[in-house]
């Protein structure tokens, strides 16, 4: 059945006449995950938690519109792990820039960009292009920060761990490897401890850090979990959707 809120399946028959509030831009990565998981896993989650809150959103009378998923993101610490494709961001930054155009030019002046990558940083991105585009709202969000993780997973992680595993069990099970392949996903940290803080940071070199390329156990991932987390997390995002499309960017604070 045709989804009018997805830009890859909706048609000119559907949208010529149509008022667009909000798109919503997916951004992935193409990277290895831990033995067991796929390299689209980033994708699979952005198109998936995407689709599902732009339709609850839509269904809320929202006119959103989820644009197609970026499948590539920054690797640039995963430059040694066999076909982990890489996008600089200096390249994200153009890409954006050519979509906001775009955007700006058809007078659909509010932008959200999904994000699935932890590699992915767009904040000093929009700041400068905002200067670029000032009729333009421009606001990022990390699906995978959205929920308190300790509600739903036991298990700490954040690279094909116990969460991805979870959501991947329940939205693409045969893209899943049977359990026994399952990698522990132990990270090695740095030996300077201050780097674990939130202050102090520098890239993580992946094939140094992780032999299975897992950071996070992964063990007790289960389909419930990935369900539950899956249906919470698209309904939260349905709603900041929901918002968005409804905001006056003339009269946002109080």
């Amino acid at each position: 059945m045709l989804r009018p809120y997805i830009l890859a399946e909706t048609n000119w028959k559907h949208l010529h006449k149509e008022k667009i509030e909000l798109a919503v831009l997916p951004w992935g990565a193409t990277e290895a995950h831990n033995w067991h998981l796929p390299y689209a896993t980033d994708n699979i989650e952005a198109d998936s938690i995407g689709a599902e809150a732009t339709k609850i959103a839509w269904e809320n009378g929202s006119k959103v519109m989820l644009l197609p998923t970026i499948p590539f993101g920054v690797n640039t610490g995963q430059s040694d792990i066999y076909l982990d494709i890489n996008l600089n961001p200096s390249t994200q930054l153009a890409i954006l820039r050519d979509i906001i155009t775009v955007l700006n030019g058809q007078k659909i002046h509010k932008l959200l960009i999904l994000n699935s990558h932890g590699g992915n940083d767009f904040k000093t991105m929009l700041r400068e292009l905002g200067l670029e585009f000032p009729q333009m709202f421009l606001a990022t969000s990390n699906w995978f920060q959205a929920m308190n993780r300790h509600d739903f997973f036991e298990l700490e992680g954040d690279h094909a761990d116990e969460m991805e595993t979870s959501l991947l069990l329940y939205l693409k099970p045969e893209f899943v490897l049977p359990k026994k392949e399952w990698g522990e996903g132990k990270e090695k940290k740095h030996k300077i401890s201050e780097f674990s803080e939130n202050w102090l940071w520098t890239e993580r070199k992946w094939s140094k850090i992780s032999e299975d390329t897992g950071v996070g156990s992964p063990e007790n991932a289960t389909s419930k979990k990935g369900e539950l987390f899956f249906k919470a997390v698209t309904q939260k995002i349905a709603k900041v959707m929901t918002d968005l499309c409804h905001m006056d960017v003339n009269n946002m604070y109080g």
